[in-house]
């Protein structure tokens, strides 16, 4: 339960100091949703008939958009998650590691960390339109079947198998970040460390993610049937949340499996 629900409890507690590092990327990835796709998709399936071709499916799995402005907000999108995530963890490790919530914390190391992000943004990007493609056409195969009921059967099969193997992938990254950060090892040096550290949490942070990706894809194809101002309100506010919480939990979780003391956590005692 600590590892759960850990990164909401400082999330809320510090909320106004990391709120302002959500808020561009929450934007972009707003941005980056197909509306039309996913509400074409969810009305397929609330009818009755839930068959497409393979890029309806892929276009509503997909953050990458094909036109012009899609493809900048995709861009803008990519690059403010890997900056606003390197400022933001740099000022929440500071604040755990000495005690300290300051706002220079932020540029702490930026320099090295920056392109560490970049380059795990890239990685969990790669992973998840892999995810989407071979999601996409296995949804596509199985439209081919005749009988709508053994249709519905098999597309709810696959998607909870597909999102447990997105999901186990996440965990296989996750610390990879705090662990260079922390450490100061080298790219494969820090991975193996990461991984060790999450082979005891492995199935708790599974379950974790899990909660907040049924949430996420349940508030998604929820507000894509009201009209697209409010569609994109709504995931505007949903992302912000679990770009804060996704962030936050790294380090909640690496401090925790590396039996890091938490400072934050210690001064707080000593002031009550």
């Amino acid at each position: 339960m600590r590892v759960m629900f850990g990164s909401w409890k400082y999330l809320f507690k510090n909320l106004w100091y990391v709120l302002p590092f959500a808020i561009v990327p929450a934007v972009f990835l707003t941005l980056s949703l197909d509306y039309t796709a996913i509400t074409r998709m969810v009305g397929a399936v609330l009818s009755g008939n839930p068959r497409a071709g393979f890029l309806d499916y892929f276009c509503a799995l997909s953050y990458i958009e094909t036109d012009v402005l899609g493809a900048v907000y995709n861009v803008c999108a990519f690059f403010s998650v890997a900056l606003c995530m390197t400022l933001m963890l740099s000022l929440v490790e500071k604040h755990m590691r000495i005690g300290k919530r300051t706002p220079s914390g932020a540029f702490a190391g930026f320099g090295s960390l920056f392109f560490t992000a970049f380059v795990i943004t890239f990685v969990y990007l790669a992973v998840y339109e892999a995810w989407a493609i071979v999601l996409s056409a296995v949804l596509f195969a199985v439209a081919s079947v005749r009988n709508i009921v053994v249709v519905y059967l098999i597309d709810g099969a696959c998607l909870l198998l597909f999102s447990f193997v997105l999901l186990y992938l996440t965990t296989v990254f996750y610390l990879w970040f705090p662990s260079r950060q922390m450490t100061g090892f080298g790219w494969y040096d820090s991975f193996l460390h990461s991984y060790r550290l999450m082979a005891g949490v492995r199935w708790k942070m599974i379950f974790s993610f899990l909660l907040s990706f049924a949430v996420a894809v349940g508030v998604v194809a929820g507000v894509s049937l009201l009209p697209e101002l409010v569609f994109r309100a709504v995931t505007f506010v949903l992302f912000v949340f679990l770009f804060l919480n996704f962030g936050i939990r790294m380090e909640t979780v690496y401090f925790e499996t590396d039996k890091v003391d938490r400072e934050d956590l210690i001064r707080s005692y000593r002031e009550l």
